[in-house]
């Protein structure tokens, strides 16, 4: 008889517009990987094997197989928001539990924990103070929102040009060098410097010539500049109205190359004056401590150019407050501080299955892992096959709500075909129930 036929016709046409049903209704859920049904033919087993005219007793459903395909990568404007391109998920904790997604839509709760709507914690390498990444095993991400700590100045690095065509101040008989006096001086630059608590001094630096025939210059240099200085104004290494002393001097050669600064900063940096910097209100220990600093000239030279400044870098900042951050490609998650200092707090790992499709489905866009689908690899993305990370962005639905609408209007096609075939069957058994 044609019920069992049309029977498991019917139960699988159904299943399959369950399937579609569900398809469409998650188009919009972000990371949603559709499914689709696989059927089966149904023979019923003879005592003596399979016959050449043996009928099928139905369908049956083999599988219901999500498709891990690519869904579009649309911009958010929530920083915390990423999205995969490519192959991987995300690795979920809660409370221990691990569980998988591709849905990069995270938040931060109150203890700075990345956390997902279900308050799943995302993975991954954590970094220390430093910005260094504990790259051991994944724990939960935690950002951290405390204020970066000031460094002082060590070194600046200055590379600059004097103009050999100036002539000394004042020709013939040399003026007094004085910070007011720009008569007094040839060129001059400034630069921000930090002490050890992250106040800000403004250090100038006052270039001038000196006349080699009142002041021979040292060997193997064939012109020589005096560098003074002052710090917030105040000019260092004498006190007014003595007289003005210099940090050093500086000398080239005949090629304008810059081969000594004397007295140089050590032995090996031969290039590089020493400037003492007063400071106060407890910056370094003990109190009012000078802050010592390496000018270090290495690259200026002296042409028949005008003045310019090239390169001027300092290594010290003061404070910072995290102001934002973002997620890199390859999962390295870096802030950015009201400083301008920049820090990495962390790095996104992924995991990647031999076989996505055996991963059970929890609900909530979340996965775990089976033994059908073998264990998870671990790995930051770009590496060993996993996708890469876009951040303020979300990875759509798969769902093609086209395909979707037609394949409804099959399976519902397919359904009444096996009402059809139903109806008929009851058709002819009323005939054989009527013979007479």
């Amino acid at each position: 008889m044609g019920f069992q036929q049309g029977l498991s016709g019917l139960n699988a046409a159904s299943k399959s517009l369950d399937v579609i049903g569900n398809n469409i209704s998650n188009a919009s859920t972000v990371g949603f990987k559709q499914a689709q049904v696989q059927f089966a033919d149904v023979f019923a087993n003879s005592l003596n094997g399979a016959g050449g005219a043996q009928v099928g007793i139905g369908t049956r459903v083999a599988n219901i197989a999500q498709q891990f395909s690519q869904g579009n990568i649309t911009s958010t404007n929530n920083p915390l928001d990423i999205a995969i391109n490519g192959n991987g998920f995300f690795r979920m904790s809660t409370n221990g539990a691990i569980t998988y997604t591709r849905n990069g839509q995270f938040q931060l709760d109150k203890n700075g924990y990345m956390v997902n709507a279900q308050g799943a914690q995302l993975t991954g390498y954590v970094a220390n103070a430093n910005g260094v990444l504990a790259t051991g095993s994944a724990t939960a991400i935690n950002i951290n929102t405390t204020d970066i700590a000031p460094a002082q100045t060590g070194t600046i690095n200055a590379i600059l040009n004097l103009d050999s065509r100036n002539t000394v101040p004042g020709g013939a008989v040399p003026i007094a060098f004085s910070p007011t006096d720009p008569t007094s001086y040839n060129q001059s630059t400034s630069v921000a410097v930090y002490d050890s608590l992250g106040n800000s001094h403004v250090l100038q630096t006052f270039f001038v010539k000196i006349n080699p025939a009142v002041t021979p210059p040292t060997a193997p240099a064939t012109a020589e500049w005096n560098v003074f200085a002052t710090s917030d104004g105040v000019p260092i290494g004498y006190v007014p109205p003595a007289a003005a002393v210099p940090l050093g001097k500086l000398g080239f050669d005949n090629l304008g190359k810059l081969v000594a600064a004397t007295p140089a900063f050590s032995a090996i940096d031969p290039k590089a004056l020493k400037v003492t910097i007063p400071v106060a209100n407890g910056a370094i220990t003990p109190i009012s401590t000078p802050l010592n600093v390496k000018l270090d000239m290495t690259g200026s030279t002296q042409f028949g150019s005008d003045f310019s400044v090239s390169s001027l870098k300092q290594d010290g900042y003061t404070s910072g407050k995290l102001s934002k951050f973002n997620t890199s490609k390859d999962g390295t998650i870096v802030g950015s501080y009201t400083n301008g200092k920049t820090s990495v707090l962390g790095q996104v790992v992924l995991a990647n299955f031999t076989n996505p499709n055996g991963l059970q489905s929890l609900g909530g866009n979340q996965w775990t892992e089976t033994s059908t689908s073998g264990p998870a690899l671990i790995g930051t993305p770009g590496s060993g096959g996993q996708g890469l990370l876009t951040s303020s962005a979300v990875e759509d639905s798969n769902t093609d709500l086209t395909g979707e609408l037609v394949n409804m209007i099959t399976a519902q096609r397919i359904y009444q075909a096996n009402a059809q075939t139903i109806k008929t069957q009851d058709q002819v058994l009323q005939t054989l129930v009527n013979l007479r």
